[in-house]
């Protein structure tokens, strides 16, 4: 779970430094787009990894959350939740839900649509189609808000994903911890405060 956390964690940094060249240069996010759709690296062999690590890190996630469930199936008379442990670590699992439906969404606008441009009609390669593409979806404002809700539950997700994934694989020390949680709370805020900043962008641009 942890590891499968911090493959994803990496590619968000990646999948938003791409995103953002389409705000500051949308030629620059043209030429990345292109790289990434059509380089056989990428599409053959990172994508399908990418896709085994996101069904892989929600599947376990389930998974623990109903191995915690049976491992007490009768509840404390007297629960201090609240003073032990934050509201988003005791419900990752509804932000979880929330941000898989989002990816669902995510993957119908642009993984579906470049399958379908590729393989199913066969279109030739056309460099300069990515830019447009992103910016008419999210002329939708009730697509525009859908995602600004699931990038503000990420980045909850975040907030205790981060430093969660470094402590179960053991790193964590009275030296290191609070640097890591400090890090993980930046990341937190600045990954998704970025995708939503490229979504605003292209609406308020139309």
């Amino acid at each position: 779970m942890a590891l499968s956390a911090m493959f994803l964690l990496m590619f968000l940094i990646l999948h938003l430094s791409v995103n953002l060249l389409s705000v500051f240069s949308p030629h620059a996010f043209n030429v990345a787009s292109e790289f990434m759709g059509y380089n056989p690296l990428i599409q053959f062999l990172m994508q399908p990894i990418l896709g085994f690590a996101v069904i892989f890190h929600f599947v376990m996630g389930f998974v623990l959350e109903i191995k915690n469930n049976k491992a007490r199936p009768v509840k404390y008379a007297v629960s201090g939740a609240s003073a032990n442990s934050t509201w988003m670590s005791r419900n990752m699992i509804i932000s979880g839900a929330v941000v898989l439906a989002f990816l669902a969404l995510h993957l119908y606008d642009f993984w579906w649509h470049e399958i379908n441009y590729k393989y199913i009609e066969g279109l030739m390669p056309d460099e300069g189609r990515f830019w447009g593409e992103l910016h008419e979806k999210f002329g939708n404002p009730v697509r525009l808000a859908f995602y600004v809700i699931a990038f503000v539950l990420l980045g909850l997700h975040l907030a205790h994903g981060f430093q969660s994934s470094f402590q179960s694989i053991g790193a964590r020390h009275p030296k290191y911890t609070p640097a890591i949680k400090t890090i993980g709370n930046w990341y937190a805020v600045l990954i998704p405060l970025g995708f939503i900043f490229i979504a605003v962008f292209h609406f308020v641009t139309q």
